[in-house]
């Protein structure tokens, strides 16, 4: 049965490595075409941010938040693969952070193509955010093992 669950925990990290292995390949000096895909995006998500909360998003330049975006998804794949909660946790951050701001399909009319393919990817994405919720909550609700005591030996004198 643990066999199966490794295997079934590497098969759902395969998507964030696969994208974490693209980015980084292409990744370059100015954080390749996933930093000029971003940009925009981000630009009108920290302007909507900005509308709506009155908070200020500091200037951040897109190749650091590539970079974050890689390393979140690499270190979180390596830890969830052995079973560890806290590389889900990571993982659910990534996916909370960047899934309304890459598929902003909401900045679209329903009748548009872009539309429903982002709606369609955001809603893959928010599939895999469940996944994780699940495996964090099963996770919490299996009892730890403890350490079983030996009864005590008798002294002969």
């Amino acid at each position: 049965m643990a066999l199966i669950s490794f295997l079934g925990r590497l098969l759902f990290v395969a998507v964030f490595v696969l994208s974490a292995y693209q980015e980084f390949s292409e990744f370059g000096v100015d954080g390749g075409p996933a930093s000029k895909a971003l940009g925009p995006k981000f630009n009108v998500f920290s302007k909507h941010l900005t509308t709506r909360t009155g908070l200020q998003v500091p200037h951040i330049e897109m190749k650091h938040l590539v970079l974050g975006a890689i390393l979140l998804k690499g270190l979180g794949s390596f830890l969830f693969v052995f079973g560890s909660s806290f590389g889900a946790y990571l993982l659910l951050l990534h996916q909370a952070i960047s899934t309304p701001i890459l598929y902003d399909f909401y900045n679209f009319d329903a009748d548009k193509k872009e539309f429903a393919q982002l709606f369609v990817k955001f809603t893959q994405n928010l599939a895999l955010l469940g996944a994780l919720l699940f495996f964090i909550g099963m996770k919490n609700s299996m009892p730890r093992r403890s350490a079983k005591k030996k009864a005590p030996k008798t002294k002969t004198v």
